[in-house]
């Protein structure tokens, strides 16, 4: 086995593919784990505190607490993630819904909008046997176009009293929205 040494690997001038291999299987290892530009724009944001819900309204869930933005394209003024890379976009949620009181939650949602709409939706129905919260998560697959598109995350829940609230906490486990750049 031989050993190169060099400071970059580049693509010839007017190509923009580097191919590693071409008749037999190969495998790249990068040492550390450290993969520049890959899986980027990436962000991870979370609730800190309880959100209010107005009952029966879908409401823009207040992410304004960042764990991760490597490229600074999440907005914590507007909860909104708008990558400056085009490509296919892994973008999740998970939020805990609660109606502060036993048999009070009737039913509920999380949604994924792209550019003001839905494009990814988890709802939840316990009308038979109402209940006091619940958790879900839903993760989407989007193309984004690098420039104008946008990802946000929304909730709703509808109860039988007036105490209706997306849980926070100072971790990040709770109630979360995040997403990462998985190819062109």
């Amino acid at each position: 086995m031989s050993k190169l040494e060099t400071n970059t690997i580049d693509t010839i001038s007017g190509t923009s593919n580097l191919t590693i291999g071409s008749t037999n299987s190969s495998t790249v290892t990068f040492e550390n784990g450290a993969v520049t530009g890959h899986n980027y724009p990436a962000f991870h944001a979370f609730l800190n505190a309880n959100q209010d819900l107005t009952n029966g309204v879908r409401t823009k869930v207040a992410f304004a607490n960042e764990e991760l933005d490597t490229d600074n394209c999440y907005d914590t003024s507007v909860y909104r993630f708008t990558p400056t890379v085009a490509g296919e976009y892994l973008i999740y949620t998970q939020a805990v819904l609660s109606a502060n009181a036993n048999t009070q939650f009737v039913d509920g949602d999380i949604n994924i909008y792209k550019n003001g709409s839905v494009i990814g939706h988890q709802s939840f129905n316990f009308q038979g046997n109402p209940g006091n919260s619940c958790n879900g998560s839903i993760s989407r697959i989007v193309n984004l176009n690098g420039s104008s598109d946008y990802v946000e995350s929304f909730a709703q829940i509808n109860t039988n009293n007036s105490d209706q609230k997306v849980l926070g906490s100072s971790s990040t486990g709770f109630t979360l929205f995040g997403g990462f750049r998985i190819g062109a």
